[in-house]
């Protein structure tokens, strides 16, 4: 039975639990328009990889009057660039589980997975997060922990790393950022969780290095 949540208590979750976050249908539908175009060029994704992965990521963590979702933060675009660095081991995974998804949104619903509707993209997606939905090498359960992991890397790491844009993954779970340094009021405030956002990246202290490269 499909439980509707909080996009806020969904995204808490996902900040806080390193693994294992479900997806649940939602009831707010995803800003299309200005996701296509904050996300039209691909490095390492083909066009069409890309479209997919924006329609999943804007199903995952949709945007709405709470802030930015996934794709807006640069979510997708952190992968994009990461599949040709960090990620490229799980390149082909995302060529064949793309395309895979595709194909069974075609076959199980009529449509391409971008020409659906928002509730029907959903069930698509809660069959694959099920293992359900077939033609995935591997399955289709271990595509979506791979994508939903990645996603929840560009929403809320550190923005250094392509996503999390203008900090919209932080602002939204009220992590304040990185602190080198905490005065006793700073303490007080964080206790009390109004401790004020500074929307630093760590590598903007020089304590932290970054091999080139990375």
């Amino acid at each position: 039975m499909t439980t509707f949540i909080s996009r806020r208590e969904l995204l808490k979750a996902a900040a806080l639990t390193p693994a294992g976050w479900a997806l649940r249908t939602r009831l707010e539908t995803p800003g299309a328009s200005e996701a296509a175009a904050l996300q039209t060029q691909a490095q390492t994704l083909t066009s069409r990889e890309m479209e997919l992965l924006n329609a999943v990521a804007g199903r995952l963590i949709p945007n709405d009057a709470l802030g930015p979702g996934a794709v807006e933060a640069g979510a997708t675009r952190y992968i994009d660039t990461a599949l040709g660095g960090a990620l490229s081991p799980s390149r082909p995974a995302y060529a064949a589980g793309l395309a895979a998804l595709d194909r069974y949104a075609a076959s199980s619903r009529g449509k391409p997975f971008t020409d659906l509707s928002a509730a029907e993209q959903d069930a698509v997606l809660l069959d694959v997060e099920s293992g359900a939905a077939t033609g995935f090498s591997g399955g289709s359960a271990a595509f979506f922990a791979m994508v939903l992991g990645h996603t929840h890397q560009g929403m809320f790491g550190d923005p250094r790393y392509g996503g999390n844009r203008d900090f919209a993954g932080w602002d939204l779970v009220n992590y304040p950022g990185v602190r080198t340094m905490v005065t006793a009021t700073d303490q007080t405030a964080l206790e009390s969780k109004r401790l004020k956002p500074n929307h630093k990246s760590a590598y903007d202290y020089d304590t932290f290095t970054k091999a080139d490269g990375d």
